[in-house]
């Protein structure tokens, strides 16, 4: 049997990641594919999905402000709400409204129920 490292050898990349260090220094953030490849998704509910991910991977919690999704997106704070509106109705996140003036608390689902293509 061939082992697979040999046959990556043989492979072309046609991605190639330059300068490493910066990657590895500030970590990078997996976003499971059943969330990529969701046709129901936009791509900015994707992508809110994955800056969700990195908060709570990093800070080992997850309550940014709409304010701060909207900046390190670069989007609004009203395309903010939809995106994850969009989440929350494919049963990717849940919202917990913690009161006025705090954060919400937000809880990502990362994996995918029994029975559901989603």
């Amino acid at each position: 049997m061939e082992h697979i490292s040999s046959r990556l050898t043989e492979l072309k990349r046609n991605i190639e990641i330059i300068g490493a260090d910066p990657a590895t220094r500030y970590g990078f953030t997996q976003v499971p594919n059943f969330v990529l490849t969701n046709k129901e998704l936009s791509v900015g509910a994707k992508l809110a999905y994955a800056m969700l991910l990195k908060y709570a991977w990093s800070d080992d919690a997850c309550f940014p402000g709409q304010q701060k999704l909207a900046i390190d997106m670069g989007a609004g704070e009203r395309s903010i709400r939809t995106y994850l509106k969009e989440l929350e109705a494919a049963g990717f996140l849940e919202v917990e409204q913690r009161g006025l003036g705090q954060t919400n608390l937000y809880k990502l689902h990362i994996t995918l129920k029994k029975g559901t293509g989603k």
